[in-house]
């Protein structure tokens, strides 16, 4: 079967079956070189999932193709950071995705990667059709070449300012800007930079292939205008789709030079591999090739089956424009995508999730977490970042299920009763015909990959079940009336289960819960097919369910997460993940120390005073502060100071590590988790505020005697150290206009001086670094940083 990610999809290979409906379902390929963040899994594995499991219930013929995007730049950059070969990158991580999947959920039918030898055989096969069609030009492109590391620099290994009018983000990278969308070439970077050695890089002719866009333009445009309509494309899809149509299309680049990658197989270009985003689509085909030898049944079969694909916005162009263009200049009758689902960024934080930056939470920080998959799933769903409809909520799951308890306790036994005259029975009968229309729409929603409409609307049919309960004042009716008391037990078991075929999609592990409360067996196939009729029974839920089926034992399906606890997880996950390992590596040492101090005999409070030891005459207090002395920036002993050397942690690829002079006998060391941030040769020999009373804590084995001050923008995507004037003297106390205080020896933790300080320390507009409206002051002038305003200080 491959290599499926999910136990569930380990079933025969499904080809195409006439008559029926047929749907190919595959969600953008996740780049291999990092752990999947949520707004991943949401954007285009589980928003996939949701639907080919839609479909399926439906008795739709539907099969799930995904895999890992291994090939490209980012892998080579990745490998040369971890000191391994783009292979050993590309196992360690695929393994990581598939077993985050495995976790979530996800039903593939295939789950594979891009660095088979399948893949190479289909995208040489597409390009040698290019080729025989001419639909490829060479040409001589200028590329950016560093001098420092010696070679052409592929779009990812290059950061600049993007020349976009009025967007200006200063982290564009050479393919892309992440801010405004627009796709670039390096050589349009305002300010250039190699983002391995920061050097900036110049100017180089190298011969390239182009796939020849503007020649298929005429065959594009018609696909576009006929599947955009036919296919209902979300209206993000259409609108980026389009504003690339607008610029006009350029012949566009499909090799690099690079060793990772699928060779090119032409002789002036056989030093060459394609680029990413040309063979990264070409996974699709060649993942379901791995599936069955039969793969053309699925790609070479527009009349028989549809192809949906899930994505975030910003891989729209390269499968609503390049992706087809791609497939249209074979001339071979391709399976063209009919439906586009994109969901926009999700943010953490009030800022985009960005794997690159370690900004959000991620698959293995969900794992972790001990919270049940369906929670997760259902806030993820719940929250999927499309446009327009409301979150549904949990609220009234344990009431809807309070009838099982009733049928397993009251003088039914547990047996679902026989339900004489539901049909006229007013409340039921209204019942079924709310519940029967709520089902159409969610029928109808899920058709248009509305998935958080269909949530929605299943969690609304849950409400009218527990109003239904409610309302039918069922602990009553056993006494009083017992037909119409069986008419509500019967209906609510009904109502269970399409309870749960409504919410498999979004929360399976849930609706196998539900199985085994109704003590149905659990491989039982929940449907909402059709063909047999049960769209049209959910408006008859007593029908659902035969009389005489004895229910299982009731038990809860959903653990409350309390206040506490959301709040723990909000702080566990705040920033990004350097700085929750820096955090991590500080709880760590002051778990250890608290293990020690248990082990250590303490004093039971009954030793007399006369026998406790003395002090020594010259030892120091902790802090020269009184216990009650006011918190202000005066309690701080920041100092100007020079870092002599700086290198990587010997055992954490975040952290630097610097011995910087303070004006003491000895440099201090220092630890700083500013590896994402800042190049190591920018740490060099430079001068840098350090806060020098923070009581020592150890960093993966390396003891920290200070803090480098650093300022970082809105979202914690850009930080830059703050600086004295270069006519500052190393060890000199920077002070604040009318704060003359001494500063404490050891800043107390207990009493949170730092954290009540730091609040107020900021850059202003200026890029002068202040305490509230006073700057960081040296006797050659203020302190700066380089670029960041209205930054906070840490």
């Amino acid at each position: 079967m491959g290599d499926s990610s999910a136990p569930a999809a380990a079933v025969a290979v499904k080809l195409p079956v006439p008559g029926k409906r047929n749907i190919l379902i595959t969600s953008a390929l996740p780049y291999v070189n990092n752990v999947p963040h949520l707004g991943n899994i949401i954007g285009c594995v589980l928003s996939a999932d949701v639907f080919a499991r839609y479909c399926r219930m439906r008795g739709y013929n539907a099969i799930y193709i995904c895999g890992t995007d291994e090939y490209g730049t980012a892998t080579e950059t990745k490998a040369m950071e971890e000191g391994c070969s783009p292979k050993e990158i590309c196992d360690k991580y695929h393994a990581i995705h598939k077993d985050v999947y495995q976790w979530f959920n996800i039903s593939f039918d295939e789950f594979g990667r891009t660095s088979s030898p399948q893949q190479t055989e289909v995208c040489q096969a597409i390009f040698k059709k290019l080729l025989e069609n001419n639909w490829l030009s060479e040409n001589t492109m200028q590329q950016l070449y560093c001098d420092t590391c010696k070679r052409f620099l592929a779009d990812r290994l290059v950061e600049g300012n993007c020349p976009t009018p009025g967007c200006n983000y200063d982290s564009a990278r050479g393919d892309q800007c992440e801010k405004c969308g627009k796709l670039l070439n390096p050589t349009e970077l305002l300010d250039p930079k190699c983002k391995v050695c920061r050097n900036t890089p110049r100017i180089r002719d190298t011969n390239h292939l182009f796939l020849e866009l503007p020649l298929l333009k005429d065959r594009l445009e018609e696909y576009i205008r006929t599947m955009s309509v036919a296919g209902g494309w979300s209206q993000n899809a259409i609108q980026a789709t389009y504003a690339w149509l607008r610029e006009g299309l350029k012949p566009r680049c499909i090799t690099r030079d690079l060793k990772w990658g699928v060779p090119v197989p032409h002789e002036k270009f056989k030093d060459k591999v394609f680029y990413v985003w040309f063979d990264a689509p070409i996974g699709y085909v060649s993942i379901t090739s791995c599936h069955t030898p039969e793969w053309e049944k699925w790609w070479k079969n527009p009349e028989n089956v549809e192809l949906y694909q899930f994505m975030g916005k910003d891989n729209v162009p390269f499968h609503t424009v390049m992706f087809p263009s791609t497939l249209l200049g074979t001339g071979e009758n391709w399976t063209l995508m009919k439906t586009i689902s994109v969901t926009e960024y999700l943010n953490y934080e009030a800022g985009k999730f960005s794997k690159s930056k370690g900004v959000g939470v991620f698959g293995n920080d969900a794992k972790d977490t001990n919270i049940p998959v369906e929670v997760w799933r259902y806030y993820l769903l719940t929250n999927r970042p499309e446009s327009g409809v409301s979150e549904g909520n949990c609220d009234g799951f344990e009431c809807f299920f309070s009838f099982y308890s009733y049928l397993n306790a009251s003088g039914y036994g547990s047996i679902i009763p026989d339900a004489q005259g539901a049909d006229s029975h007013p409340l039921t009968k209204a019942l079924g015909e709310k519940v029967g229309n709520y089902v159409e729409q969610y029928v109808e929603a899920m058709e248009k990959v509305k998935l958080k409409q269909g949530l929605k609307l299943a969690m609304t049919v849950s409400g009218e079940g527990n109003a239904y309960l409610q309302e039918s004042q069922f602990w009553k009716l056993y006494k009083e009336d017992r037909p119409s008391c069986s008419v509500v037990m019967k209906t609510s078991a009904g109502l269970v289960y399409l309870l749960a075929c409504l919410l498999e999609p979004f929360m399976p592990s849930f609706s196998l819960g539900v199985l085994k409360q109704l003590n149905l067996p659990l491989e039982t196939q929940l449907s909402l097919c059709d063909e047999k009729g049960d769209v049209e029974r959910a408006k008859r839920p007593w029908d659902i369910l035969p009389a005489g089926h004895k229910i299982g034992t009731p038990a809860p399906l959903f653990k409350e997460l309390k206040d506490e606890e959301v709040e723990f997880y909000r702080e566990k996950f705040a920033g990004s993940q350097a700085d929750r390992i820096v955090k991590a590596q500080a709880e760590s040492e002051a778990k250890k120390l608290a293990g020690k101090l248990k082990e250590t005999k303490v004093s039971d409070g009954n030793t007399a005073k006369k026998d406790r030891p003395k002090k020594s005459a010259d030892s120091k207090p902790k802090s020269s502060a009184p216990a009650d002395a006011e918190i202000s920036v005066s309690r701080l002993d920041i100092r100007v100071g020079l870092i002599t050397k700086a290198q990587k942690h010997p055992d954490a690829d975040s952290l630097y590590v610097e011995e910087i002079d303070v004006g003491e006998a000895q440099p201090r060391t220092v630890v700083s988790g500013l590896v994402k941030y800042i190049p190591l040769e920018d740490m060099q020999n430079r001068k840098v505020c350090v806060l020098c009373n923070l009581k020592p804590a150890s960093m993966r084995g390396i003891k920290s005697q200070a803090m480098v001050l650093a300022a970082s923008n809105s979202d914690h995507t850009k930080v830059e150290l703050i600086e004295p004037p270069q006519g500052a003297a190393v060890g000199e106390r920077v002070t604040f206009p009318g704060f003359d205080g001494l500063p404490d020896d050891v800043l107390n933790p207990k009493k949170k001086v730092w954290e009540t300080v730091q609040v107020d320390l900021h850059t202003d507009k200026e890029m002068v670094a202040r305490y509230k409206d006073l700057p960081f002051t040296t006797s050659a002038g203020v302190c700066r940083v380089a670029s960041i305003t209205e930054g906070s200080i840490r």
